[in-house]
């Protein structure tokens, strides 16, 4: 069994298992679809729900500039984010957006568009390098004031793909890994961010702010980052499409770590092709990240040639029955999405069984204390002379002298953990990376893939949101991402479903370098499904109750 530290890590619940108990759902809810009227104070948006084809298409006919298209957004950041419900997920914006938009539109009159993102308002987790005005804080007071002096390896890729980088969000505090008892959505720096869809309810962790921002209309487009569940997460409570990349697909360089074994950054949009065009940008190779050199010959330069409604005719598509465990209602929409993948053509294979689930242990808990601590200092290493913190020592006397801010609702356990391992030479991180690995990849999915003779794997993503807790920390009702997570294999979470007006999602998991694959899956049945609904910032969750006699 999971120590209680494990079963806590980055706040994504890992259980497996038909049995797993589940956090309590909604009092009075069932899985009747509610449609409650928007809060006075939300404006009608004119970009509500556009896609990157959409503000493409405006921006070719003249309809609309990149400039205006920018300033829209930053007039949304202040009525939704900062005002209005106040979703608080944008920490920064960045000075130089109009300044970006105005080029990419000179460019556009010249006759150079440089792809699909030429001109398009992204927004970033704010772990992520930009080499401008904005700092990059990790949600840590300890950095910020911390101005990066190089772009992160896919901040590059964007400006040269003409994108506008409009400003940096809000996440769990150094991307979840200071506590076992942390709250998503918080840090230091920024304050909780709140889900879009119910105020009181978590956006989920640690790329709430993306998750959060991109649901609520703020940005065209999003990235988060994901050790083990940080992007399908946030993309299930907020009604997104996530991709979880293989590691390697992305560069890592200029992102604050985690672990080079399982960390990665990756798309956070409102709808697959969205998520497939940005994908398209981020992946390749980078000589600062030597994971990626595997990537040579695995990158599509155009993932969005993957979104084919017919992907799923003929698709063997293995359900992960150990992996419903977010309770009962999940497995009604579940059930749902199962029936609508069979009607688009998908031959289910149900179940399949994953003899090595569970048995990780505390494997992988001891792979990233020991990664944290090394790859940690290697960031650090790279900051600018104003941050005096070059180890993880450092942050937790930083920490320790103002304990008032940085931990008010909670400790720094998992960093004072990860402080005393002792390098990477250490037999117990050599033989726990080396079980991780067996376990997911030779004994878990290929060994699955394999012998089922299927092309992917599914499971829900988790449950919908829970009410946001600042005392006792997060509460999450099940979850299905540290197959992926450990193995470094890809995942794409698309929406399923709804229960009681709040967004649960499906997972398709597939073999490393199968993103193409897994885009097509999830393109097909999102046009089967229909597209998502919008959020509407309700306050709560009002429950049903019988109308008096």
């Amino acid at each position: 069994m999971d120590s209680p530290a494990r079963r806590s890590f980055l706040k994504q619940g890992l259980a497996v298992g038909a049995g797993a108990a589940a956090a309590p759902l909604l009092s009075g809810c069932g899985t009747t679809k509610q449609e409650p009227a928007a809060p006075a104070g939300v404006p009608a948006f004119a970009l509500e729900e556009a896609t990157v084809a959409d503000l493409q298409a405006k921006m070719q006919s003249g309809e609309l500039t990149s400039a205006r298209i920018t300033e829209l957004y930053l007039e949304r950041i202040a009525a939704v984010d900062r005002g209005g419900p106040r979703i608080n997920s944008v920490l920064v914006t960045n000075p130089d957006a109009m300044s970006l938009a105005a080029s990419a539109d000179t460019e556009r009159k010249a006759g150079k568009v440089r792809g699909p993102l030429h001109g398009i308002p992204v927004l970033l987790k704010d772990n992520i390098d930009t080499a401008d005005g904005m700092k990059t804080t990790a949600g840590s007071l300890a950095l910020k004031d911390s101005t990066a002096v190089r772009d992160a390896g896919i901040v590059q890729r964007l400006r040269d793909a003409g994108a506008v980088i409009l400003g940096k969000v809000n996440l769990s505090e150094w991307a979840n890994i200071r506590s076992n008892r942390s709250t998503s959505g918080w840090s230091a720096v920024g304050g909780l961010t709140r889900n879009p869809y119910v105020l009181d309810r978590n956006a989920c962790g640690s790329s709430a702010g993306t998750g959060a921002s991109i649901s609520a209309n703020l940005a065209c487009v999003g990235i988060g980052t994901e050790t083990d569940g940080s992007i399908v997460c946030p993309s299930n409570a907020n009604g997104l499409v996530g991709i979880k990349p293989t590691v390697g697909l992305v560069s890592r360089s200029g992102i604050v770590p985690i672990s080079h074994t399982q960390d990665t950054a990756g798309p956070m949009c409102r709808t697959v092709k969205d998520a497939a065009a940005l994908l398209s940008v981020i992946a390749g190779a980078d000589p600062r990240d030597a994971a990626t050199s595997a990537s040579t010959g695995h990158v599509l330069a155009d993932y969005t040639t993957a979104c084919d409604a017919s992907a799923l005719k003929g698709a063997r598509i293995g359900v992960v029955r150990q992996l419903f465990n977010a309770g009962p209602q999940v497995n009604e929409v579940m059930k749902a999405a199962l029936a609508t993948l069979t009607a688009a053509g998908a031959v289910l294979v149900d179940p399949v069984d994953i003899p090595s689930l569970g048995q990780l242990g505390d494997a992988e808990f001891t792979v990233l204390l020991h990664e944290l601590k090394a790859d940690m200092a290697a960031y650090l290493a790279t900051c600018g002379p104003n941050i005096p913190h070059r180890t993880l020592a450092d942050l937790i006397r930083f920490n320790e002298a103002f304990r008032d801010t940085e931990m008010r609702w909670f400790g720094q356990e998992v960093f004072e953990m990860a402080e005393r391992t002792t390098g990477l030479d250490a037999p117990a991180y050599t033989a726990a990376l080396a079980k991780c690995q067996r376990l997911t990849r030779a004994e878990g999915m290929d060994r699955v893939l394999a012998s089922y003779k299927v092309d992917a794997l599914l499971a829900p993503t988790g449950g919908p949101a829970w009410v946001t807790d600042l005392v006792n920390g997060d509460h999450f009702g099940g979850g299905s991402s540290q197959l992926c997570a450990v193995s470094g294999y890809p995942a794409i979470t698309v929406p399923a479903g709804e229960i009681a007006g709040l967004p649960v999602g499906l997972t398709l998991m597939g073999p490393a370098w199968s993103e193409a694959r897994l885009i097509g899956y999830a393109y097909a049945f999102e046009q089967a499904r229909g597209p998502r609904r919008p959020p509407t910032f309700q306050p709560t969750v009002a429950p049903s109750l019988p109308r008096p006699a």
